[in-house]
Parts: structure tokens; sequence; C-alpha cells
């Protein structure tokens, strides 16, 4: 597996570059050698945030985590891929498309189950008739990053949303 690892208002040191290496390398078992992944490192006011992106054959494997520390950022997003490709390889296997990113060895591995989704909580709430810059402003009262209204025009159900450079977007139906 190789690495291409960048550093955006941060400087990768030696010592960050080997210690994000040796952690990732745990994944090595799960791809073949000519794998490519990109680590973006980022530090955004006290917030360290680690990307990893894995392409494989028609899909990619994503993790994006955030940390006090860099090296507890490492740690987490190592966790998230690990559980996303566990849920990669049953996909695999009910497709029997497991040819060509992953090692034989680990696509016959057994795993145990997961456990599937589990939605801890359900909320209600009437959904006012407004426009989307209404519904942008009602979200930054409440301090949410997205907001779900009807439009007042069409009484159409959207979702305004807060992009992480702070401006925002809109998701309509079609």
């Amino acid at each position: 597996m190789r690495f291409t690892i960048v550093g955006k208002n941060i400087e990768v040191t030696d010592a960050l570059h080997d210690v994000a290496v040796s952690k990732l390398s745990k994944l090595e078992k799960y791809f073949s050698e000519e794998t490519q992944a990109q680590v973006y490192f980022s530090v955004q006011k006290k917030h360290h945030i680690i990307e990893v992106t894995v392409p494989i054959k028609g899909s990619l494997i994503r993790a994006e985590e955030e940390a006090e520390s860099m090296y507890a950022a490492i740690d987490l997003v190592v966790d998230v891929l690990e559980r996303q490709l566990l849920k990669h390889k049953k996909k695999l296997i009910t497709r029997h498309r497991h040819q060509g990113t992953f090692r034989t060895a680990f696509v016959e591995e057994v795993f145990e189950e997961d456990e599937g989704i589990d939605i801890v909580r359900s909320k209600r709430f009437p959904v006012k008739p407004m426009d989307a810059e209404e519904a942008c402003m009602e979200m930054e009262l409440l301090g949410h990053s997205f907001f779900v209204f009807k439009e007042r025009e069409n009484d159409e159900i959207n979702v305004v949303y807060k992009r992480k450079d702070g401006r925002f977007g809109l998701i309509a139906p079609e």
C-alpha cells in the first residue's frame, strides 16, 4: 500500500508522517500492494482533522476524523476505515465482485456480523412554509448544521445546510 500525505495549515513533520504511515499500515492486510491512499492533514483553529481516501474498484473508502491532537485523530480514522472495509466486504460477498483491490485472504475471512444502524432518537416537528433565505436564518438562530423546511412557493420539502467553507447549500427534490 502506498501513501500520499499532504498537510494544509500544518507542517507534516517526519514524526507525524511516520506515525501516520505506521498506523495506516495496519490496513495493508486488506489491500493489494498497488493500492494508493491519500492522507490529508489540516488544522482549523484548534481542530486537528485527518482525511483518508482509498480508491478501490468501483468505489471509495473514505474517512474524516477530528480530535484535539493529530495523533488521536489518526487512531480514530483507522478505526472508522476498518469498519467501512468490513461493510464493503459484505457488499462484495453478496455481489461476488471481490477480485482486484483486496487480498483473497481478507475476502474469505469470516468476521462478526455488524449490528446495523441503530437509531437512538426520533424527532417530530412542524414544517413551516418559508423561503431558503429564511430557513438559513432560522438554522443559524438554532445553531444547527441543517434545517428542513417547506418551500413557500411550491410546498416541497427542502433542506438547507451549512457547508465546511461557511456558505450554505440547498437540497431540493426533482
